[in-house]
């Protein structure tokens, strides 16, 4: 009989202020879903996310995807940068909301820029036009980097959720393209491949498969647990979903090699339905000889410092990602 998971004291109580955990998210109420998803995450203009003047704040065509840059007033220098990809599942969320807590939480901090990339999507754009947008960002941000003030040495790839599956299948991709192995159909533009410095995968979504057991023991007690993942997948990849076949691109758990990536910050909560798809990642990174922090923090459920940001476990989350990033980009 499987057991519910261990739910920390504060982040319980966060959840029954809301009410409980969601109802779980089905094929038949997507299209709902996604409307009240947009209105939970109001776009704040570049004045908003300017904050008083806190923040520089500039909106950029990347070679026809939209990006959102932002970083700390007053700072002259070529910056890191965090080519930040947000969550929602493939199928919400937007380029424009997440930037107050990453401005906030990691880049005024450290000094760093922050790229947030609005890639199309699903079920209106399916595997691989997600991944493609992010690659075409990516590009455009290295060869303007002067343009931007940032360090094309010091890019990384970054996300949540949805956007942390993004990060980590772009890292493939770009490790494919500089070796040659990129499958047939997904090396398609043409100039210097970028070589990203890190990539920070914050409960990131990997594995279209959903058999693992943390899958089944979160199920009823996540907020985003099994039967939502599965309807993401499937509106995700269409019928392509669940194949014997599907490129690790589009589920990085999918890859067979996972050597030759760059430096890899990993963390999920235990009570979380990516539970064991984050850590068996982390695994085969460390199997493979490469560089990776892997936290696991103790009762959080998906998406935990969202729902309790003052919480001793959030707060203990977030220190933990700029240290990393600290560590990687400036020592």
């Amino acid at each position: 009989m499987t057991q519910k998971p261990y739910l920390d004291r504060e982040m319980a109580a966060a959840l029954a202020a809301r009410g409980g955990v969601p109802a779980p998210l089905t094929p038949e109420a997507l299209g709902e879903w996604q409307r009240r998803d947009a209105e939970r995450r109001p776009r704040p203009t570049l004045r908003q996310l300017a904050d008083g003047g806190r923040f520089e704040t500039a909106e950029h065509d990347a070679d026809g995807v939209p990006v959102v840059a932002a970083r700390p007033a007053g700072t002259a220098g070529p910056l890191p940068v965090l080519l930040y990809l947000h969550g929602g599942g493939l199928i919400g969320g937007n380029a424009y909301a997440v930037l107050p807590r990453v401005l906030r939480e990691l880049a005024e901090p450290l000094g760093l820029a922050v790229l947030s990339v609005e890639y199309p999507l699903a079920p209106a754009a399916r595997y691989p036009a997600p991944l493609h947008a992010c690659r075409t960002a990516l590009r455009w941000t290295a060869a303007h980097a002067g343009r931007l003030r940032i360090d094309p040495g010091r890019i990384v790839l970054a996300g949540k959720s949805a956007g942390g599956g993004l990060a980590a299948a772009l890292a493939l991709l770009l490790r494919d393209e500089r070796d040659g192995r990129a499958e047939r159909g997904e090396s398609g533009e043409s100039g210097e491949i970028p070589s990203p410095a890190g990539q920070l995968l914050l409960s990131p979504m990997l594995d279209d498969r959903g058999g693992t057991a943390s899958a089944r023991q979160a199920a009823g007690h996540d907020t985003w647990d099994a039967v939502s993942n599965a309807t993401a997948w499937r509106a995700a990849l269409g019928p392509l979903h669940g194949a014997p076949d599907l490129p690790p691109y589009a589920a990085p758990a999918r890859a067979r090699d996972l050597s030759g990536l760059p430096p890899a910050y990993l963390e999920v909560g235990s009570a979380e339905t990516f539970r064991d798809e984050v850590t068996a990642y982390a695994d085969a990174l460390w199997r493979t000889g490469g560089h990776a922090e892997l936290h696991v923090w103790p009762g959080a459920p998906h998406g935990f410092d969202t729902l309790a940001p003052r919480a001793a476990t959030s707060r203990a989350a977030v220190a933990a990602r700029a240290g990393w990033l600290r560590r990687l980009l400036f020592s």
